[in-house]
């Protein structure tokens, strides 16, 4: 007997899948919770009558985007109890990421904790319409508000993120060239080379959820810098290795402990130099670092 062919809704789920995770994630900045929003999506899409939507790729994305606001209010009491510093959840990605510019920076760990500083309905208006494009009036059905107070909406979040985002384009090889420094000054323990790499306002941000161990505050300035990494970062040996990996689009080093992924380590630059340096060490932050996540447009 043949296997019986999946239901229209069950089509129309998978095939936009991804880029249901996409916009999730992008609005959360968070697999773990991305995937609860898709997991309520896909149930409130089995109750909908199909031969009353017009375009089901808009109605899925409508219903990610209601759920993401709807997780977005709950994280927010979750990061006012968090342990130290809050860091976007680090995803290994497929190497298209890397190749749709616009997309690796819309994912990047520096222009998620740009998004974080949006409120929570400038940041949905911002990535439907900066990242996916979508037109103002499927906007306004998605977030329940005019088209004319979506353009406002838009209109704020695009300044807001202008005013904070990385400065100019960061190509693959400036990356490359900094987190080889950074690998070098982990490998070898001096730290001059990636001193020479550092912003003099550098800001360090780690994570470690009240799990592992890590700065409780931001450490500003290439000197407290690389001193708080000269006494953090173990040497590597037989137990400690670090390998270049592809996260969120872009370069990063993983940092593995007997084996296990430890830390995670991304950077953000500006004009050649390294502004932000980011450390993900929460292993509830970590699961998808070993198997590549692919995001879509």
């Amino acid at each position: 007997m043949a296997d019986k062919a999946p239901d229209p809704a069950t089509e129309m789920f998978v095939a936009h899948r991804n880029l249901l995770f996409t916009v999730a994630y992008e609005m959360l900045g968070s697999a773990a919770d991305a995937e609860d929003v898709l997991q309520e999506t896909w149930l409130r899409w089995t109750r909908v009558d199909l031969d009353t939507v017009l375009d089901q790729r808009a109605y899925l994305v409508r219903i990610t985007t209601r759920q993401s606001l709807d997780r977005l209010r709950t994280l927010g009491r979750r990061k006012e109890s968090y342990v130290g510093p809050w860091l976007p959840e680090p995803l290994l990605t497929t190497p298209g990421v890397a190749d749709d510019v616009e997309l690796a920076e819309s994912v990047s760990i520096a222009m998620l904790l740009v998004l974080e500083t949006l409120a929570p309905i400038e940041r949905a208006v911002f990535v439907l319409r900066e990242v996916f494009d979508l037109d103002y009036d499927e906007i306004a059905e998605a977030v329940d508000k005019t088209p004319a107070a979506v353009r406002q909406l838009a209109y704020r979040a695009r300044a807001h993120v202008a005013a904070r985002r990385p400065r100019g384009p960061v190509s693959a090889t400036e990356s490359r060239d900094a987190l080889a420094a950074f690998q070098h000054a982990i490998e070898t323990g001096d730290l001059q080379n990636l001193l020479d790499l550092l912003a003099p306002d550098v800001v360090f941000l780690g994570d470690g959820g009240g799990i592992k161990q890590a700065a409780l505050t931001p450490i500003v300035g290439a000197d407290l810098v690389a001193a708080l990494l000269t006494a953090s970062v173990p040497r590597i040996g037989a137990e400690m290795t670090v390998e270049p990996a592809h996260l969120n689009g872009h370069p990063a080093l993983i940092l593995r402990l007997d084996g296990t992924i430890d830390t995670i380590f991304a950077v953000r630059i500006d004009h050649g130099l390294i502004t932000g340096l980011y450390s993900v060490r929460n292993p509830e932050k970590l699961s998808r670092t070993e198997t590549a996540t692919t995001l879509q447009r």
